[in-house]
Parts: C-alpha cells; sequence; structure tokens
C-alpha cells in the first residue's frame, strides 16, 4: 500500500492589474503550490483570454482565506470591466 503524501496548503492573496487602469486584489483559499501554479497557467490565462484582455498582470502573495469560486468570480467582473463587456 503506497502512502499518501500530503500537500501543505498555504493562504494567498491575488493582485490583478490590467493595461486600462483596472486593479483588484482578490484573497484566495488556501491552496497547495500546484494549485496556485496551476491557477496561474490555467485559469488565469483562460479567464483572460476569455475577456480579450492584452497584458494583464497577476501578483501573487500569501494572505486570508476565501472561497476559491468567489476568486474566479472577481477576476471575471473585473476583466469584463476592463472590456466594457456586459455579463
Amino acid at each position: 500500500m503506497a502512502a499518501e503524501v500530503q500537500q501543505t496548503e498555504y493562504p494567498f492573496c491575488v493582485r490583478l492589474e490590467t493595461t486600462t487602469g483596472q486593479s483588484a486584489n482578490v484573497p484566495i483559499a488556501f491552496l497547495t503550490r500546484q494549485q496556485v501554479e496551476t491557477f496561474l497557467q490555467v485559469d488565469f490565462k483562460r479567464l483572460v483570454e476569455e475577456a480579450g484582455i492584452k497584458g494583464a498582470r497577476i501578483h501573487v502573495e500569501r494572505a486570508s482565506t476565501a472561497d476559491y469560486d468567489k476568486v474566479l468570480g472577481e477576476i471575471t467582473a473585473c476583466l469584463r470591466t476592463a472590456t466594457g463587456k456586459v455579463a
């Protein structure tokens, strides 16, 4: 029987900046380093592409906790505001 490897989770905060001057601070729930990497390489890129944003920047640092789905919703709202799209 293989022993399970437990990955440590940390609270992170995201600061999103767009070339239009929009910015948002979004708390994220406890995530493993692998989940943060996936967020940056997959989810964030997908959200930026869907919003049609060029030059969006993201800064990730440890922070207090929040709901991951809320994070995606707040980033989507910020990106929509930056492009003037309506939900």
